[in-house]
């Protein structure tokens, strides 16, 4: 730590235990929320696979913390429902039963989503006006909470695009929620990974934070593609492995014109692209791990290659099981959950080759 000091060696470690403290009750707190927006990650993929996400049809920020508690308001919610095209066009004559099926996996998310908005903002302040949170970390820590809000807006406006016309969400929509969801959780997790020690080792070679920064690129356009494969539905169709509709390569994967709207739009191609992004990802993965091992592999970065190599391996056969087994709901989860796990070790990976804590705070004591 940097510091100016005057007085005795006693008062002085007592100052750096205190700095040292407070950044184990911030670890702890940013920990907490992390474990928490991976839950919410998982309930809101679980509300895609079960077709949940439009039960709700009003945006309340605040009544809406309140479920049905009378059957006369359960009817009121089950009429709402009733309005929309995916009721009239899917699921007609959906019973009461069902219909609570369905609301409280939405009712749930949204729930889940306010009490991690109270669960950063509470902390914060707290932390703040105590004074434990480091001045290099107030902006980025409020930037999060205002993303935070920034992304129920985001939820807000991915329902509405199917309420009037569309029996489903848009993909499109669908994406940006998630990628923000992940970017959320991925800065989490550098901020939380910043406020421990990092190790001394080397680095492999010249151009491994490079290639650990391209594996975390890679990895967010991985997410990116799920997403529209789940936009889609894309998953519950050509579900065999490794040739998919009797191919390597598949007919009619630009039948759409233009010919780019089908990278976005046509269910075959945007599974196709999500494979060979695996694909890809995986042998991005294998090279990085041999080139670290080969440089250096008693160093701490070359380990933690192999461990990354390992956890996008598993899920890929994560993923392959799900498709092969047309997407149940226990799969689907799953294999969303290993996706940020992938991302959370390829964040924390890459923020270990930045070697510093943030910039610590001046320790003065004076007689």
């Amino acid at each position: 730590m940097t510091a100016v000091l005057t007085g005795t060696e006693l008062q002085v470690r007592k100052e750096i235990a205190r700095v040292d403290a407070d950044r184990k009750a911030v670890r702890i707190w940013l920990g907490v929320v992390i474990l928490a927006l991976f839950c919410l990650v998982l309930v809101g993929g679980a509300t895609r696979l079960t077709d949940s996400g439009l039960s709700i049809t009003k945006w309340e920020p605040i009544h809406g913390v309140i479920p049905p508690l009378t059957a006369a308001e359960w009817e009121e919610e089950l009429e709402l429902y009733r309005q929309i095209p995916e009721y009239q066009q899917i699921n007609k004559g959906m019973s009461l039963d069902e219909f609570k099926f369905i609301f409280w996996w939405e009712w749930a998310h949204r729930l889940l989503a306010r009490l991690i908005g109270v669960l950063f903002a509470v902390p914060l302040a707290y932390f703040w006006l105590r004074g434990k949170i480091e001045p290099s970390l107030r902006k980025p820590l409020v930037g999060l909470l205002a993303l935070g809000g920034l992304q129920g807006f985001i939820g807000w406006w991915m329902v509405s695009s199917g309420l009037s016309e569309r029996t489903d969400v848009s993909q499109y929509r669908l994406a940006v929620h998630l990628m923000m969801a992940c970017f959320i959780f991925a800065s989490c997790v550098w901020i939380y990974r910043s406020l421990y020690p990092h190790t001394d080792d080397a680095v492999p070679t010249e151009k491994s934070r490079l290639f650990a920064g391209v594996l975390l690129i890679m990895t967010f356009v991985q997410i990116y593609l799920g997403a529209l494969v789940a936009g889609l539905d894309a998953g519950f169709t050509y579900n065999t492995w490794p040739l998919m509709d009797g191919a390597w390569v598949p007919q009619g994967l630009f039948i759409q014109s233009p010919a780019w709207i089908n990278i976005f739009e046509n269910p075959k191609t945007v599974q196709y692209i999500h494979r060979i992004g695996a694909y890809v990802l995986w042998g991005a993965a294998l090279a990085y791990m041999i080139q670290s091992l080969r440089a250096a592999p008693e160093t701490t970065h070359a380990r933690r290659s192999v461990v990354l190599f390992v956890l996008i391996s598993i899920q890929a056969i994560i993923g392959i099981a799900t498709l092969v087994m047309q997407v149940p709901l226990a799969a689907g989860v799953i294999h969303q959950g290993m996706a940020l796990v992938v991302l959370a070790f390829a964040v924390a990976h890459l923020r270990a080759f930045y070697g510093e804590r943030p910039k610590p705070v001046v320790v003065e004591v004076r007689d």
